[in-house]
């Protein structure tokens, strides 16, 4: 299992930080998701099927910015 923490932009409330949740829960390999709203924060944790660049290209589709990846 690995952890990917990307920073995202554009997220201002509880619906945001649920689509979020939902686009990437909806991906192979996914296997738990947490938003900070606050700081903008999210960490997922997935297996090598689902790739950094998956998560972000998800994230984007949804209409946020994914600004880093670590």
């Amino acid at each position: 299992m690995q952890t990917t923490t990307l920073q995202v932009g554009g997220m201002s409330c509880m619906g945001c930080v649920n689509s979020v949740k939902r686009v990437l829960s909806d991906l192979a390999g996914v296997q738990s998701t947490e938003v900070d709203l606050a700081s903008g924060q999210v960490q997922v944790s997935h297996d090598e099927q689902c790739k950094p660049e998956t998560l972000r290209e998800a994230i984007e589709s949804a209409g946020y910015k994914v600004l880093a990846t670590n």
